[in-house]
């Protein structure tokens, strides 16, 4: 038996059936590297970024940096497009505007994406990013997503 992931199309169609997050976000090296994973948390699909201290911009407080945050905000629009829409590549991102609330502090921080709007080929996602309180987020994005090639 072979330890290479199936063909991005297939592992998705997978972990759609499956629920096996940690397959999917496995399979990308950017996730596996940033410490970004998928989670079936109290009954909804939430991301984790664990912290790292590799993750720190600003050592005097100490904060998370605006893009360790940028990423996770990211990948969990892409995720949720990916697991809760019947497409099969990767979203490109068309836009993404995030908004920084309030500092990271040093330790693992949650993401929620929601689609707002979908059509055939874009999809509108709004995603917002917390610590310890999720009525306080630290962070939310609006992004744009090409779901499919004309």
């Amino acid at each position: 038996m072979s330890d290479t992931p199936p063909p991005l199309p297939e592992l998705v169609r997978q972990v759609r059936k499956s629920r096996e997050y940690k397959r999917l976000t496995d399979a990308i090296p950017y996730t596996r590297f940033m410490g970004i994973g998928v989670e079936n948390l109290a009954g909804e699909m939430l991301c984790r970024m664990a912290y790292s201290p590799r993750n720190i911009g600003n050592s005097l407080l100490p904060a998370l940096h605006g893009g360790t945050l940028g990423a996770l905000l990211e990948s969990a629009a892409v995720f949720e497009l990916l697991l809760q829409t019947n497409t099969e590549r990767v979203p490109k991102v068309i836009s993404l505007t995030v908004d920084f609330l309030r500092s990271g502090k040093p330790q693992d921080t949650f993401a929620k994406a929601l689609i707002t709007r979908q059509g055939r080929r874009v999809a509108n996602v709004r995603v917002e990013a917390w610590q310890d309180d999720r009525t306080r987020p630290i962070a939310s994005a609006h992004a744009l997503f090409l779901l499919s090639e004309p």
